[in-house]
């Protein structure tokens, strides 16, 4: 059933295709009837079906019938020759007989089949059932080989051949039973293949790259198996110089390495290579090892395949000729070039395995790899010799020189990874068992060094080959110390290794490789040697753990009986695994390395305790110490394996072999520091256990250096005897030090005699005594003193023989040379002093005078420094010499410290004897001793016992000296100086807190005062604070008066020291000075002097402190001197302006001088007042008074506002200078009187307070020039005033206000007018009008009304800028009437009432504001040609506002009549020469088009300047007359006539220009004679005019109306004539048209004309009258009821149709009524 449908869906497929089908072979039978898309297209489709469907045999002949033959009759390209293929291809997937069979056709002469059909053939011949057809086709493609020529033709041939090859060669693979398949014989078969490689060689040109070349290789290659293998053996040679032929054209390597290695495959077949095969050995090496060492690209697949068949084809070659092969590749290994050395190595990885091993191959081999090694160290050797003699000295091994050019990076470490590839496949074959192996072995160890290489993969392969020696080997090669680097790799191969062992049951005991001692090391140096490993145990990441485990893997080392020390066993099973937990829970930054080392020091002891066996640890100490010996620069682990000495030692309890081995040790080479601290490092150790044993010993050792027979010390050499002595006594006293540190309770009973022995050391010395013995005597004595000072258990302890050394060292001491220092033997005699501070007996007051005497005169009068670095011999002995004067210093300053910790109380007595040092003339003395007392103060404050009071019976001559030396010129010395009155205050201090807390008053301290020597360092005023309280008030005022008299010292430094110590004072304790008047003439008396600038600037500031602090009496004092002040005095003054505090108390007092002259008035004028502000110019030109300005800002500006109009007031002298200041490089010379000085204050006060836009704003309005006249005084207030408010911020218009609210009635009239102009200012700004109270409106408008016109203009001034706030508008709307009675009033009082006007308009909320713009706009009608430049300019402005505001609200009839008449006067005066009237006007005019509608000429208004007024007026002229609006025109000349009688002759050449221009646009011809007359009347009355002008423009304009009336000839159109005929049919004569302009003449006839037209319309016959009944009846509604202008334009334009109309329709004798 399933079978059936299948074939009925198949059968109704083909049914549908078969109706298609005739359509497809029928348009491919005929030649160009398919385009090559819709062919395409046709295929593709086919294609698809063919392939989905089934089909009978006989429809795929036909259907390849026809393809073939399209093909044949079109020239295909490429897509659609892929697209029949395609097709073909499906036919062939059902029938491939049917396609093939197809290609046996007899082509024609020298032509070839189809390409898409050869392809096809091809491809088919791969599936089932082509075998039949292969030698068929073989046949036929045979000759087409000859005639294919293009490229694509033979590409297809390669297809065809490539498909016959691939299914021979299977079907022959597969068995003689399947060959039988095959329509051809083995022998044709063979034949055929053979001609066709000799057809491919000899007729084609495979001499250059190309796809061609590329397959015919490859058919090439499947042809080698088809050719019988003794003709493919005679063809050797010539198949192999074709191929290397083809190896120069540069052709993808990867099809010549697959034809090479399928031509030794096929010959490998065969069983045999040949003759020719083997002389073509080298031929074929050659080839490959240029094949091979290729660059191999994983991303490229051809070069993996490339570089896969070549080493293959090695593989194959080797089969046949093994020995050959072998020996072209070892002398390829012989060559310097890395890339064949490279080649080589791959090769044999590739074929050594297939070769016989004799002892001939292994001998060559041996000797090639070799060479190839010392090849490679050479070359690295060379690298690191170029590396350390160029810029830099990495060095990587990991890439040694000699990389080819070219080669790509990591080429030599392909080299080197190669090299241990093959050095494996030797290893296993035994190789490193030959006498050369360890060459290699070296070589595998040198690889392994972790800064050798960081590969990985070198590593593995390293570590492979390492595992293939013997245990003990590896072993000895992991513990040789040139191996250190290599450990990580040898330690785990010896540790794989021993465990191995272990699992198989082999234990990997050491012991029985110790027979031959020589070869193998002893477990003893194996210990050592591992532990030594773990002692950095992150070395490299893995020391510690690789070592451990190591040891782990090798234990017990010590039998070859697992039970006979099975406790060593246990031991390492448990602590060794606690051990690797330690260092895998840590890191290299955690791991706390003295808690590691004292764990592996624990270990050892343990593991010898463990195996507790003296001949072993003897062993072990000698091993030990030999290890000791070799090392060399590294410090840690021989320190290390001191205290592993001591430790292995202290775990026997035999004393004899204590003695011997400690004997040993003190044997061994003490020449370096850290031997002899080794040595006595290890005698601690063993002193815990053995201390009795371990003195005897040392006292034993030392009779060295006091025996005189029996010392060996003696039998040395002269010269070497001393430093043989030193180095005894040196480990001698370091042991005992190290003695005590250990067992301090112990060795407490022997100290003193050990003291005893150290002097009998010197006393009874066995050499010759010089300073060197001296010096290397007192090191090592200072060392011990130095352990004992540090031990607190021996504080206070008696120790009888320290009086004795004391002595002893002081006559050192004084037997030093103070011109020299040469050696640190006053240091080391110091030190040892100051290491028995704490030790009994005391030493009396005496003994410590003398010493400190002793001390301070051997150091501090010692050269300076530099004196002694020039007298070294060299400059490195210079360095020293300076070195060793800074630790000398040090060790005086140490001893000095001893003096204070055992009586405090001496300090003063030590400052004493300091003295004559601090008071040097020399710097480097006074520089010393200030160190020196900086340093003693500074212990004594830090050691914070102030039990007993310390007297500084000399504390203010201390002071006084140490803050003058804070000036020092020596910059040290003053940096010590701070240092040291730090430390003093310090003391003094805790002396005073203490003295509180015995009284009971203890007070926390006051965190805020943070004193420090940086502080009080070149800082006298810091000083004079942290002391000022230790004085008292006439303390205070000596010390000022004292230090005045110090202020003309010669000394700059002394006088500049005085002044600021003064300074200072002042300003801590300038209240408590008594004597205020000599103080101040004083100083006013040295300022006149010639003091230094720095001198001067202090004392300036010294006088500021006391003006501050007295200000009351200071000021006064200095204002009463005469005017104009000098240099000093105005110095003086910009001084007080500096300081902040002292600005605000002076600008405080000098404000109430200029407050009360304001309220008390005399005849004459006050100087001082006058004063005050002179004091205040020179103050506030200062940048530093800023802030005080601000803080009184607007109680200063005020004051001095105040001052300025009361000076303007007084009777001032002419040429009166109160102020007078010389020109200097930062500032001109000025000379002012009493007005200019006050409003150059004003300035300055603006400027201070940081409004210098105020200040720009005032002079850009000529304030200054206004408020330096009476008169003008309150219009510059007011400007100023305005500059205020708009520059300043809302805080300080806030402060000024709240200032000023309640002057606003002052009895002061310049203070009220002052105060009133600000005030109303204030009420521009927003934040200020809302805060005003309810009372604010009426005291504007009582001001208003005062008689005062300046009050007027204030007050009106204030009610508009009111105004501008929307919140008043209620309160101002009902002052509209009362600010109409000002708009004729004086000029600012006008201006002021129109602002007023205009405000409450312009911001007024409510659609009220056009009632009120009609309210005022008759009174503000004539100001805009008022003859007053300003009311004219303000007027107009007003009235751009207003018009922009009433627009708004959309305005009525009513308000647009108002409207109206605005536009003559503003015609007018946009012809002003004012600039200002001319903006005004353009802006209103602009205004007024948009409320009318006149949009076409609001951009010409908006663009009107002076230049073009006459022109946008005829503009305007024209508009008005071409628009029809007559009577407009008429209302606009009769309004005109108006101005002809004006007093402004402006006025009167407006108007007639607009008369004229209006003229110029209307046909005088059409116009009424009545109206002709109006006009003529009124421009012969300018016929009188006092103007000429006027009047010549006048008769100019009636010549211009004569000319237009004269009679002219006019054009009648056709509707003219008609509607004349029919007016003449009705019998109604038609009067001549005259328009009106003016309404007056107008009325007389308006009657009459109606009825007439009314008659008129009623004869009209019906048809006409029906037609124009509508547009009649609404003219006639229009015109009687006389529409007004504001109508809507798109009504005006319907009447004016109408009126065109019936303007044609009249009867004659009539006329149609205008437009109003």
């Amino acid at each position: 059933m399933p079978v059936a449908m299948e074939h009925e869906v198949n059968s109704s497929n083909w049914d549908i295709l078969g109706r298609s089908i005739e359509y497809i072979m029928e348009a491919l039978q005929v030649s160009g009837q398919l385009s090559p898309e819709e062919a395409l297209e046709v295929l593709k489709l086919l294609a698809v079906r063919i392939s989905n469907n089934k089909m009978s045999i006989g429809l795929c002949r036909k259907l390849t019938d026809i393809i073939i033959n399209y093909l044949r009759m079109t020239k295909l390209e490429e897509e659609l020759e892929e697209v029949s293929t395609m097709v073909l291809m499906a036919l062939g997937s059902h029938y491939p007989g049917v396609v093939i069979i197809k290609l046996l056709n007899k082509p024609r002469l020298r032509s070839l089949p189809p390409r898409s059909l050869l392809v096809a053939v091809g491809k088919l011949n791969l599936s089932r059932g082509a075998a039949t057809y292969v030698g068929v086709t073989w046949e036929h493609v045979l000759p087409l080989l000859r005639i294919a020529v293009e490229e694509k033709d033979r590409l297809a041939l390669c297809q065809v051949l490539s498909g016959l090859a691939i299914n021979a060669q299977k079907h022959l693979n597969l068995g003689p039973k399947d060959t039988e398949a095959m329509d051809i014989s083995l022998e044709a078969l063979n034949i055929k293949a053979y001609l066709t490689l000799r057809v491919i060689f000899n007729r084609w040109p495979l001499k250059s790259r190309g796809k061609v070349t590329e397959q015919a290789l490859v058919i090439v290659g499947h042809l080698f198996f088809l050719i019988s293998p003794s003709k493919l053996r005679s063809q050797v040679n010539w198949l192999v110089r074709r191929l290397m032929a083809l190896v120069s054209v540069h052709l993808e390597p990867f099809y010549i390495s697959q034809c090479l290695c399928q031509l030794l495959d096929a010959l490998v077949q065969s069983g045999y290579g040949g003759i020719n095969l083997e002389s073509q050995v080298e031929n074929i090496t050659n080839m490959l090892f240029k094949l091979v060492s290729l660059k191999v690209l994983s991303k490229d697949s051809l070069s993996v395949e490339n570089h896969s068949l070549a080493m293959r084809g090695f593989y194959n070659l080797t089969k046949l000729y093994s020995e050959q092969v072998v020996s072209l590749l070892l002398k390829t290994l012989a060559s310097r070039d890395l890339a064949e050395i490279l080649c080589a190595l791959q090769v044999f990885q590739k074929v050594f395995r297939e070769v016989n091993q004799t002892e001939l191959l292994r001998s060559q081999v041996m000797n090639s790899v070799i060479v190839v090694i010392q090849e490679e160290c050479r070359q690295a050797s060379l690298q690191l010799s170029d590396s350390l003699h160029g810029d830099s000295c990495h060095f990587d091994l990991s890439e040694p020189p000699g990389r080819m050019e070219g080669a790509a990076p990591g080429w030599n470490l392909q080299v080197r990874m190669a090299l241990l590839g093959f050095l494996e496949i030797l290893a296993e074959y035994g190789y490193l068992r030959l006498p050369q192996g360890h060459v290699i072995i070296s070589y595998i160890i040198k690889l392994s060094q972790w800064d050798f290489s960081h590969e990985e993969a070198m590593q593995l392969l390293c570590l492979r080959i390492l595992k293939m020696l013997p245990l003990p080997k590896l072993v000895t090669f992991v513990c040789h110390p040139t191996n250190f680097k290599a450990f990580l790799i040898l330690s785990k191969a010896a540790t794989e290794i021993a465990l191995q062992s272990s699992a198989l049951g082999h234990f990997p005991y050491l012991s029985k490789f110790h027979r031959s001692p020589a070869l193998i090391i002893s477990p003893q140096t194996l210990l050592t040697q591992l532990v030594l490993f773990a002692l950095r145990p992150y070395r490299q990441k893995e020391f510690g753990v690789r070592s451990l485990k190591l040891l782990s893997a090798l234990h017990p080392i010590t039998s070859l009986h697992p039970v006979i020390n099975s406790c060593i066993g246990q031991l390492w099973k448990k602590v060794i695994p606690e051990m690797l937990q330690t260092l895998d829970d840590c890191d290299e930054g955690s791991l706390n390395q003295g808690t590691w080392e004292q764990r592996l020091l624990q270990f050892s002891s343990q593991s010898l305790v463990a195996i507790s066996d003296d001949g072993w640890m003897e062993q072990l100490t000698m091993d030990v110490l030999n290890r000791i010996t070799c090392l060399r620069d590294n410090d840690e682990e021989k320190a290390f394996l001191y205290r592993f000495l001591g430790y292995t030692v202290s775990t026997t309890n035999n004393p004899q072999l204590v003695k011997k081995i400690l004997w040993s040790i003190l044997k061994t080479s003490h020449k370096e520091l850290l031997e002899r601290e080794g040595i006595a490092v290890a005698f601690s150790i063993l002193s815990l256990r053995h201390l009795q044993v371990v003195l005897d010993e040392v006292e034993e050792f030392g009779t060295a250096l006091t025996d005189q027979d029996a010392s060996p010390i003696l039998k040395l050499k002269q010269e070497l005897q001393q430093r043989e002595w030193g180095l005894v006594c040196s480990t001698i006293y370091f042991i005992y030090a190290k003695i005590i540190l250990e067992n301090t309770v112990a060795v407490f009973k022997h100290v003193d005699s050990i003291l005893a022995l150290t002097l009998q050391h010197y006393q009874n010395c066995i050499v010759e005594k010089d300073n060197n013995l001296k010096l290397c005597y007192l090191e090592t004595l200072s060392q011990l003193t130095s352990v004992l000072s540090q031990q607190e258990i021996m504080i206070q302890s008696n120790i009888p023989h320290k009086l004795e050394i004391v002595a002893f060292m002081v006559d050192v001491i004084r037997k030093e040379p103070i011109n020299t220092l040469s050696s640190p033997i006053r240091q080391n005699a110091m030190n040892i002093i100051t290491d028995f501070r704490k030790f009994k007996p005391i030493l009396e007051n005496e003994s410590w005078a003398e010493l400190l005497r002793t001390c301070l005169g051997s150091v501090l009068a010692l050269p300076p420094s530099d004196i002694l670095k020039r007298d070294a011999s060299s400059p490195s002995q210079g360095l020293a010499v300076v070195e060793l004067f800074r630790v000398t210093m040090h060790a005086l300053h140490t001893l000095m410290e001893a003096v204070v910790i055992e009586d405090p109380s001496k300090v003063p007595l030590c400052l004493e004897m300091l003295d004559p040092w601090l008071n040097s003339h020399k710097d480097n003395e006074r520089e010393r001793a200030m160190w020196i007392t900086a340093r003693v103060l500074g212990f004594t404050a830090q050691m914070n016992n102030f039990e007993v009071e310390i007297q500084f019976a000399r504390l203010g001559r201390l002071v006084r000296m140490l803050a003058i030396r804070c000036q020092d010129l020596v910059d040290n010395i003053s940096f010590l100086s701070s240092q040291a009155v730090y430390n003093l205050y310090c003391i003094l201090l805790q002396q005073k807190q203490m003295l509180k807390k015995r009284q009971g008053m203890w007070e926390e301290e006051d965190k805020t005062v943070a004193y420090s020597a940086h502080v009080f360092h070149n800082n006298t005023y810091k000083i004079a604070k942290a002391f000022a309280e230790y004085f008292t008030q006439i303390q205070v005022t000596n010390l000022v008066l004292t230090a005045m008299e110090s202020l003309t010292d010669s000394k700059v430094k002394m006088s500049l020291a005085a002044a600021q110590l003064m300074s200072a004072v002042m300003k801590e304790r300038g209240r408590d000075v008594i004597k205020i008047g000599e103080v101040v003439e004083g100083i006013l008396e040295r300022l006149h002097m010639q003091l230094e600038p720095s001198t001067r600037e202090e004392t300036l500031q010294a006088m500021c402190a006391l003006a501050g602090s007295n200000t009351p009496a200071v000021v006064p004092m200095l204002l009463s001197k005469s005017l104009p002040w000098d240099r000093t005095k105005l110095a003086l003054w910009k001084a007080f302006g500096a300081q902040r505090e002292t600005a605000i108390n002076i600008l405080q007092v000098l404000i109430a001088i200029l407050e009360k002259k304001n309220r008390e008035e005399t005849k004459e004028m006050a100087l001082q007042p006058v004063a005050a502000v002179c004091a205040l110019h020179e103050m506030l030109s200062g940048p530093l008074c800023h802030e005080a300005i601000q803080e009184l800002f607007p109680r200063l500006l005020l004051a001095v506002l105040c001052h300025l109009h009361w000076v303007m007031e007084q009777n001032i002298p002419q040429k009166l200078l109160v102020y007078s200041s010389e020109e200097s490089a930062r500032r001109k010379s000025k000379h002012l009187d009493p007005t200019s000085c006050a409003l150059e204050v004003v300035r300055l006060v603006l400027v201070g307070a940081a409004y210098e836009g105020v200040a720009e704003y005032a002079r850009q309005r000529h304030c200054w020039d206004l408020l330096s006249s009476p008169k003008t005084y309150y219009i510059g207030m007011m400007d100023l005033a305005s500059g205020i408010v708009k520059k300043c911020e809302p805080n300080i218009l806030q402060r000024i206000l709240n200032h000023i609210k309640s002057m606003l009635y002052s009895a002061d009239p310049r203070q009220r007018l002052t105060v009133r102009t600000l005030y109303v200012q204030l009420l521009w700004h927003r934040s200020v009008a809302e805060t005003i109270g309810q009372d604010c409106v009426g005291n504007l408008i009582h001001w208003a009304k005062e008689p005062s016109l300046i009050m007027k203009e204030i007050g009106l001034r204030g009610i508009s800028n009111l105004a501008l706030h929307p919140t008043h508008s209620k309160d101002l709307k009902s002052l509209v009437p009362f600010l109409r009675a000002f708009l004729k009033s004086e000029l600012r009082v006008t201006v002021q009432a129109v602002k007023g006007l205009r405000n409450i308009i312009y911001h007024r909320p409510g659609e009220d504001t056009k009632l009120l713009f009609c309210d005022v706009s008759r009174q503000l009608c004539p100001l805009i040609n008022d003859e007053r430049d300003q009311v004219r300019v303000s007027a107009t402005s007003a009235l751009g506002h207003m018009l922009h505001r009433v627009f708004q609200f959309k305005p009525g009839m009513l308000v647009r009549k108002e409207i109206y008449s605005f536009l003559v006067p503003l015609l007018l005066s946009i012809q002003d020469n004012n600039m200002e009237v001319v903006k005004a006007c353009r802006r209103a005019l602009t205004e007024w088009t948009k409320v009318i509608g006149w949009s076409s000429l609001t951009q010409m208004f908006r663009h009107t300047t002076l230049s073009d007024h006459i022109q946008v007026l005829e503009e305007t002229c024209k508009f008005l007359v071409s628009s029809g609006r007559l009577h407009l025109v008429g209302e606009l000349l009769t309004q005109s006539f108006g101005f002809l009688s004006s007093r402004q002759i402006f006025l009167r050449v407006a108007a007639l220009n607009f008369i004229g221009l209006t003229i110029k646009n209307i046909q005088m011809s059409a116009i009424h004679e009545d109206d002709v007359e109006e006009i003529q009347t009124n421009l012969e009355c300018m016929r009188n005019d006092s103007q000429a002008s006027v009047r010549q423009m006048a008769r100019n304009i009636l010549q211009k109306i004569d000319m237009s009336l004269k009679p002219q000839a006019s054009r009648i159109s056709r509707l003219s004539r008609m509607s004349i005929t029919f007016l003449r049919a009705s019998g109604i004569k038609s009067p001549k048209r005259k328009k009106h302009l003016f309404k007056g003449l107008l009325r007389e006839e308006d009657d009459n004309y109606q009825k007439r037209l009314w008659l008129w319309c009623q004869g009209i016959t019906r048809p006409f009258y029906m037609r124009c009944r509508h547009q009649v009846h609404n003219a006639w509604l229009l015109m009687g009821t006389r529409l007004q202008p504001e109508r809507h334009s798109s009504h005006t334009q319907h009447v004016q149709k109408v009126q065109f109309q019936a303007s044609h329709v009249c009867p004659e004798g009539t006329a149609a009524p205008d437009q109003p």
